[in-house]
């Protein structure tokens, strides 16, 4: 284990403990962590096997990192519970081959974020995209409904991309929000995912809707998005908005202030196939929304942690996720 997750191990555990005994509970639509109570709502309790979901055969994809990957298990493993025959497909790619692996049977559904669909799939401007998850999700599945697919309604937690910098070098450059780059950024080193250039909430975006031009943008891997602050490689970085290191280490990251609303909130929605959900009969969304309603913001924090900072696999994250809910035995 390297020395800098020393201290945050043990922050993350007794995170951990918290939200995956109590948060899970916590239902709500909103699009941040203020969760509802568990007295207004909370786990539907544990998922019922159906034999005649044993006939129905599902392959659950996901995009590639490791929050999809998280959810790809969540949604595969209380499937398996609901008695279907499940695979799953994970790390498929980008959104855009994540939705053609839908298209083409390839895999029968997969967890996307209601934002991106809007912008990515069907043309939005981030700020045409509703605030709220309801709405989101509404304006994103009449355009899937289209084409044939469908998508399930939204998780409580919302996961958007964000400006992340060190605490430090945010104090030095006076930096609060996105727009305090403007005469600055041409002097500042910027990485992201590959895919990043033409995103419109990533690069595309800050240089089009901010009017922000930087010194260099270098693709970089996903899971190195902090290790490139750490090691000063990087004056900024994509981060997203549920990663574990911005509640954990909140004295050393910081997010800069989407002020212009560029990069929109994004609540998941299960895009699929409408074929296939008539096939796979009523279980199939009912099972996706039930183990949906313990996941708020803080939940998910910690899941990812588990991943990413515990180096648990994806499918022991999301086991531990079913049991502490008690979706599964």
């Amino acid at each position: 284990m390297r020395p800098q997750f020393t201290r945050l191990r043990a922050a993350i555990a007794l995170l951990l403990a918290l939200a995956l005994s109590l948060g899970v509970v916590a239902c709500g639509s909103s699009d941040d962590d203020s969760s509802s109570s568990s007295e207004e709502g909370g786990s539907a309790g544990a998922i019922v096997s159906n034999p005649e979901n044993a006939k129905v055969n599902l392959t659950i994809g996901s995009k590639n990192f490791p929050e999809q990957e998280i959810l790809g298990e969540i949604y595969a493993q209380a499937l398996k519970a609901a008695g279907y025959k499940v695979k799953s497909a994970l790390n498929l790619g980008s959104e855009t081959v994540a939705l053609k692996a839908v298209k083409t049977g390839q895999v029968s559904g997969y967890p996307e974020y209601a934002s991106t669909a809007l912008t990515s799939f069907f043309g939005l401007e981030p700020e045409e995209v509703p605030s709220d998850a309801s709405g989101a999700w509404e304006k994103a599945n009449a355009e899937f409904e289209k084409e044939g697919l469908t998508a399930f309604e939204p998780t409580p937690f919302a996961s958007a991309n964000a400006v992340g910098t060190t605490k430090k070098f945010a104090e030095e450059e006076e930096l609060e929000t996105i727009s305090d780059l403007d005469g600055k950024s041409e002097k500042m080193t910027l990485y992201g995912s590959p895919e990043c250039r033409q995103r419109i909430d990533c690069l595309a975006g800050l240089e089009k809707l901010y009017g922000l031009k930087f010194k260099s943008f270098t693709p970089v891997d996903i899971g190195l998005r902090y290790t490139v602050l750490e090691k000063g490689q990087a004056d900024l970085s994509i981060l997203f908005t549920t990663d574990p290191q911005l509640a954990a280490e909140k004295d050393k990251f910081v997010i800069l202030e989407d002020d212009k609303h560029v990069f929109p909130a994004g609540n998941v929605i299960f895009v699929t196939k409408k074929s296939v959900a008539e096939k796979a009969g009523p279980d199939y969304e009912k099972t996706i929304l039930q183990v949906q309603e313990g996941l708020n913001l803080k939940v998910m924090q910690e899941l990812d942690a588990r991943v990413e900072l515990e180096k648990q696999t994806p499918k022991q994250a999301a086991a531990a996720y079913l049991k502490s809910a008690g979706y599964v035995g």
